[in-house]
């Protein structure tokens, strides 16, 4: 238990001359992110997500078969908004390849643009959001998404993804002592699955008791703050700024 807890601690705050500086935290805070619009896409739009692509391709097969309330269209555009995202954010993040500060803050700077396109849409329009509006928003916040993944992909912070927990609950327990494993890290990985879990319980919550523009706009709120906290980062000449494997 001491050893999950120092994980945890040093996720929470990391050694800013380690190998990855202060990713951990922020890598967390955009898991946070995932939960927010995933809550306010799954719940608002149809049963669609626009940051887990395997529930969408797992839903296209469930209205394949005919089931109510999935939409083929719908993951389809989801899956390509996250697709083009995805290109973006690679653009993106290989322009500045050569420092991981500035590949977070450009890819931060494009997610937070068409997230907040998204907020906008939904405080404009009013709920509850159908047709062509609920399609825009779909591929509003796939890109900003597919552009997070992106970026995170790049990063490449060990065991925090920001949108899949699978292999991050798989990691915590087949590599644990009991399964004769090298150890689980046990306290990041748990510390990744909870802040998903914080991120959709908090937007399933404020969306539920509240306006539903409210999960966007916490995920803005929090997307605006580490943008500006990345300025600094991006100036950072510390070892951490250096390409993964560099």
């Amino acid at each position: 238990m001491l050893q999950v807890l120092r994980e945890a601690r040093d996720t929470l705050v990391p050694d800013m001359s380690g190998p990855h500086g202060p990713l951990p935290p922020v890598m967390l805070i955009l898991t946070v992110v995932t939960g927010l619009v995933d809550a306010f896409s799954y719940l608002l739009l149809g049963h669609v997500f626009v940051a887990n692509m395997t529930g969408n391709v797992v839903f296209m097969g469930f209205a394949f078969a005919g089931a109510a309330t999935f939409s083929t269209l719908a993951s389809a555009v989801a899956l390509l908004s996250f697709g083009a995202g995805a290109l973006a954010g690679g653009i993106a993040v290989h322009r500045a390849r050569a420092h991981r500060g500035l590949q977070l803050q450009h890819a931060l700077l494009v997610e937070t643009a068409f997230v907040t396109a998204a907020m906008i849409v939904t405080l404009i329009s009013g709920g509850p959001y159908t047709g062509g509006v609920r399609y825009a928003l779909i591929m509003l916040l796939g890109v900003g998404l597919g552009v997070q993944n992106a970026a995170v992909r790049a990063l490449a912070v060990p065991d925090l993804t920001t949108t899949v927990v699978t292999r991050t609950l798989t990691g915590a327990v087949a590599d644990s002592r009991l399964a004769a494993g090298p150890g689980s890290r046990a306290g990041r990985r748990l510390l990744s699955a909870g802040a998903l879990l914080v991120g959709a319980f908090l937007g399933a919550l404020v969306l539920l008791n509240g306006h539903p523009s409210l999960p966007l706009i916490l995920a803005v709120i929090l997307l605006v703050v580490m943008t500006t906290a990345t300025t600094p980062l991006a100036r950072s000449d510390a070892p951490w700024t250096r390409p993964a494997g560099a």
